[in-house]
């Protein structure tokens, strides 16, 4: 497992577990970052602070912080 914010643009992963907690991981699982769910790396900004996700036909961006908190396979 690796943390989404690592993988680069194009790449295809998909959710294995949330690190986060309380009302931001209730977020993040409402966006659509679920277990088993397919996440692909669409863009990334300036220093990579910022990075566009495709999670179910839906363009998401997340902070470094975010997606750190987020672990893929």
């Amino acid at each position: 497992m690796t943390c989404l914010n690592t993988l680069h643009v194009g790449t295809k992963a998909k959710v294995s577990c949330l690190l986060s907690n309380g009302l931001l991981k209730e977020r993040m699982m409402a966006l659509g970052f679920t277990k088993g769910a397919s996440i692909e790396v669409v863009r990334k900004g300036p220093e990579d602070n910022l990075t566009v996700y495709n999670i179910r036909g839906t363009m998401i961006a997340l902070r470094r912080e975010e997606s750190d908190l987020i672990l893929v396979n």
